[in-house]
């Protein structure tokens, strides 16, 4: 059975995958076709809105290395709770404001949806124990 939290997680993978549309569109306009087909050895940093978009899928990534594991361990035991969906819908919710406040550099704002959704992870991790 499909719980809430296993479907948040869900949720947030296709919101990690669509930060990657936007990271590899924004990519495409910056970059030559020769080096986005190439191993890309040389390091080159994307500017503006296309590096906001780089920078939120790195954090993305770490986000969902964090949250993942706390919802698959809650989930082998069998411990969701009315808490851990909450948690769980705060840090999504804080996840899907997150990348328009960095995409849109809405400084302050970014910040604090990253707090939110970090600190909801790490409840659900205390959880997780």
């Amino acid at each position: 059975m499909l719980t809430h939290e296993m479907t948040i997680l869900a949720l947030y993978g296709l919101l990690v995958a669509l930060t990657l549309l936007g990271q590899a569109t924004g990519a495409a306009t910056q970059l030559d076709m020769g080096y986005l087909l190439s191993s890309r050895d040389e390091k080159r940093t994307l500017e503006g809105m296309a590096g906001r978009f780089d920078r939120a899928l790195n954090n993305s990534v770490v986000a969902m290395a964090l949250f993942a594991p706390a919802i698959l361990i809650l989930n082998a035991n069998d411990a969701f709770s009315p808490d851990t969906l909450i948690l769980a819908q705060l840090f999504l919710g804080a996840r899907v404001l997150y990348l328009p406040a960095y995409v849109f550099n809405l400084v302050g704002f970014r910040t604090l949806f990253w707090l939110i959704g970090f600190a909801s992870t790490v409840l659900l991790l205390l959880l997780a124990l």
